[in-house]
Protein backbone atom coordinates (compact mmCIF):
# COMPACT_ATOMS: atom_id res chain seq x y z
CA UNK A 1 0.00 0.00 0.00
CA UNK A 2 1.00 3.47 -0.81
CA UNK A 3 2.02 6.24 1.98
CA UNK A 4 -0.76 8.05 -0.05
CA UNK A 5 -2.93 5.30 0.33
CA UNK A 6 -2.18 4.67 4.13
CA UNK A 7 -2.26 8.73 4.94
CA UNK A 8 -6.07 8.09 3.40
CA UNK A 9 -7.31 5.38 5.43
CA UNK A 10 -6.12 6.81 8.75
CA UNK A 11 -7.27 10.30 8.17
CA UNK A 12 -10.98 8.58 6.94
CA UNK A 13 -10.74 6.42 10.30
CA UNK A 14 -10.23 9.50 12.46
CA UNK A 15 -12.81 11.00 10.35
CA UNK A 16 -15.05 8.15 11.57
CA UNK A 17 -14.30 7.77 15.05
CA UNK A 18 -13.30 11.45 16.32
CA UNK A 19 -15.13 14.12 14.25
CA UNK A 20 -18.27 12.23 13.59
CA UNK A 21 -18.16 9.68 16.47
CA UNK A 22 -21.90 10.62 17.54
CA UNK A 23 -23.13 8.97 14.26
CA UNK A 24 -23.28 5.43 13.55
CA UNK A 25 -20.85 5.23 10.93
CA UNK A 26 -19.47 1.35 9.56
CA UNK A 27 -15.91 0.55 8.36
CA UNK A 28 -15.03 1.77 4.71
CA UNK A 29 -16.08 4.85 5.34
CA UNK A 30 -14.52 7.26 2.57
CA UNK A 31 -14.97 10.75 2.29
CA UNK A 32 -13.68 13.58 -0.18
CA UNK A 33 -12.47 16.97 1.51
CA UNK A 34 -15.03 19.93 2.45
CA UNK A 35 -17.26 17.29 3.99
CA UNK A 36 -19.82 18.29 6.22
CA UNK A 37 -22.37 15.39 8.29
CA UNK A 38 -25.11 17.56 10.57
CA UNK A 39 -27.84 15.12 11.20
CA UNK A 40 -30.26 16.76 14.21
CA UNK A 41 -30.83 13.64 15.37
CA UNK A 42 -29.92 10.57 13.48
CA UNK A 43 -27.33 9.17 11.21
CA UNK A 44 -26.69 5.46 10.22
CA UNK A 45 -24.11 4.68 7.71
CA UNK A 46 -23.33 1.37 6.69
CA UNK A 47 -19.96 -0.41 5.44
CA UNK A 48 -18.26 0.96 2.73
CA UNK A 49 -19.95 4.32 1.74
CA UNK A 50 -17.65 6.90 0.34
CA UNK A 51 -19.15 10.73 -0.09
CA UNK A 52 -17.22 12.94 -2.74
CA UNK A 53 -15.78 16.08 -2.38
CA UNK A 54 -18.21 18.83 -0.66
CA UNK A 55 -20.74 16.46 0.00
CA UNK A 56 -23.29 17.31 2.58
CA UNK A 57 -25.96 15.46 4.82
CA UNK A 58 -27.80 17.22 6.58
CA UNK A 59 -31.08 15.49 7.27
CA UNK A 60 -31.72 12.43 10.07
CA UNK A 61 -30.79 9.21 7.15
CA UNK A 62 -30.27 5.69 7.22
CA UNK A 63 -27.65 4.82 4.68
CA UNK A 64 -27.34 1.26 3.81
CA UNK A 65 -23.83 -1.04 2.61
CA UNK A 66 -21.89 -0.13 -0.47
CA UNK A 67 -23.45 3.35 -1.24
CA UNK A 68 -21.96 6.13 -3.18
CA UNK A 69 -22.08 9.75 -3.63
CA UNK A 70 -20.36 11.71 -6.29
CA UNK A 71 -19.22 14.95 -5.53
CA UNK A 72 -21.17 17.83 -4.66
CA UNK A 73 -24.01 15.10 -3.21
CA UNK A 74 -26.39 16.50 -0.90
CA UNK A 75 -29.24 14.99 1.66
CA UNK A 76 -31.36 17.88 2.74
CA UNK A 77 -34.10 18.40 5.36
CA UNK A 78 -37.77 18.85 3.33
CA UNK A 79 -38.97 21.44 6.23
CA UNK A 80 -35.86 22.74 7.51
CA UNK A 81 -37.58 26.32 8.25
CA UNK A 82 -40.93 27.44 9.50
CA UNK A 83 -41.74 29.57 6.13
CA UNK A 84 -45.45 29.69 7.23
CA UNK A 85 -44.55 31.15 10.57
CA UNK A 86 -46.90 34.06 10.62
CA UNK A 87 -45.27 37.56 10.86
CA UNK A 88 -41.85 36.39 10.71
CA UNK A 89 -39.30 36.56 7.86
CA UNK A 90 -38.33 33.20 6.79
CA UNK A 91 -35.05 34.02 7.01
CA UNK A 92 -36.11 34.80 10.94
CA UNK A 93 -38.28 31.93 11.44
CA UNK A 94 -38.00 28.68 13.94
CA UNK A 95 -35.24 26.27 12.01
CA UNK A 96 -35.44 22.52 12.63
CA UNK A 97 -31.95 22.93 14.23
CA UNK A 98 -33.74 24.91 17.42
CA UNK A 99 -34.45 23.40 20.23
CA UNK A 100 -38.45 24.49 20.74
CA UNK A 101 -38.40 23.89 16.61
CA UNK A 102 -42.15 22.19 16.73
CA UNK A 103 -43.50 22.16 12.98
CA UNK A 104 -42.66 20.29 9.76
CA UNK A 105 -40.20 17.71 9.18
CA UNK A 106 -39.15 16.58 12.44
CA UNK A 107 -40.61 12.79 11.80
CA UNK A 108 -38.88 12.39 8.72
CA UNK A 109 -35.68 9.72 7.63
CA UNK A 110 -34.27 9.89 4.45
CA UNK A 111 -33.79 5.94 3.85
CA UNK A 112 -30.87 4.91 1.14
CA UNK A 113 -30.66 1.52 0.73
CA UNK A 114 -27.66 -1.07 -0.36
CA UNK A 115 -25.82 -0.59 -3.36
CA UNK A 116 -26.71 2.67 -4.29
CA UNK A 117 -24.96 5.40 -6.83
CA UNK A 118 -26.04 9.11 -6.23
CA UNK A 119 -24.06 10.95 -9.16
CA UNK A 120 -22.34 14.61 -9.07
CA UNK A 121 -24.10 16.94 -7.81
CA UNK A 122 -27.62 15.13 -6.96
CA UNK A 123 -29.97 16.37 -3.99
CA UNK A 124 -31.70 14.11 -1.69
CA UNK A 125 -35.16 15.96 0.04
CA UNK A 126 -35.83 14.39 3.87
CA UNK A 127 -37.94 11.58 3.74
CA UNK A 128 -37.40 10.34 0.28
CA UNK A 129 -36.46 6.64 0.45
CA UNK A 130 -34.17 4.92 -2.55
CA UNK A 131 -34.35 2.10 -3.00
CA UNK A 132 -31.88 -0.92 -3.56
CA UNK A 133 -29.17 -1.26 -6.39
CA UNK A 134 -30.69 2.32 -7.97
CA UNK A 135 -28.81 4.69 -9.95
CA UNK A 136 -29.26 8.87 -9.34
CA UNK A 137 -28.18 10.65 -12.43
CA UNK A 138 -25.97 13.63 -12.30
CA UNK A 139 -27.42 17.09 -11.30
CA UNK A 140 -31.06 15.19 -10.40
CA UNK A 141 -33.04 16.28 -7.22
CA UNK A 142 -34.92 13.73 -5.38
CA UNK A 143 -38.61 14.46 -3.63
CA UNK A 144 -40.20 11.27 -3.93
CA UNK A 145 -39.27 7.23 -3.32
CA UNK A 146 -36.90 5.72 -5.96
CA UNK A 147 -37.62 2.12 -7.20
CA UNK A 148 -34.96 -0.66 -6.42
CA UNK A 149 -32.43 -1.33 -8.93
CA UNK A 150 -33.75 2.13 -11.38
CA UNK A 151 -32.13 4.64 -12.96
CA UNK A 152 -33.94 7.93 -12.05
CA UNK A 153 -32.85 11.65 -13.45
CA UNK A 154 -34.07 14.78 -13.85
CA UNK A 155 -35.62 17.77 -11.48
CA UNK A 156 -37.42 16.56 -10.08
CA UNK A 157 -35.80 13.05 -10.66
CA UNK A 158 -37.96 10.28 -12.73
CA UNK A 159 -37.72 6.94 -13.74
CA UNK A 160 -35.81 6.75 -16.84
CA UNK A 161 -34.93 3.04 -17.19
CA UNK A 162 -34.14 0.03 -15.03
CA UNK A 163 -30.70 -0.95 -14.17
CA UNK A 164 -30.40 -4.40 -15.86
CA UNK A 165 -31.84 -4.93 -19.37
CA UNK A 166 -33.32 -8.25 -18.38
CA UNK A 167 -35.11 -9.56 -15.45
CA UNK A 168 -32.96 -12.90 -15.84
CA UNK A 169 -29.99 -10.14 -15.52
CA UNK A 170 -31.66 -8.79 -12.53
CA UNK A 171 -32.50 -12.25 -10.70
CA UNK A 172 -28.81 -13.32 -11.27
CA UNK A 173 -27.24 -10.09 -9.37
CA UNK A 174 -30.04 -10.48 -6.75
CA UNK A 175 -28.87 -13.96 -6.20
CA UNK A 176 -25.34 -13.33 -5.77
CA UNK A 177 -25.84 -10.24 -3.54
CA UNK A 178 -28.21 -11.82 -1.75
CA UNK A 179 -30.87 -9.26 -1.90
CA UNK A 180 -33.66 -8.84 0.20
CA UNK A 181 -35.78 -8.27 -3.20
CA UNK A 182 -34.47 -11.96 -5.06
CA UNK A 183 -37.42 -13.50 -5.92
CA UNK A 184 -39.54 -10.23 -5.68
CA UNK A 185 -38.81 -8.46 -8.24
Amino acid sequence: MSIIKALKKVRNELLRKIKYRKYSIGPGFSSGIRVRLQAQRKLVIGKNFYIGREGLIEADAVIGDNVMFGNRVAVIGKYDHNFQQIGTPTRLAMQIRDADYNWKGLELITVIENDVWVGYGSTICGGAKICEGSIIAAASLVTKDVEPYSIYGGSPAKKIRNRFDTAEELQKHLQLVKSKYYGVL
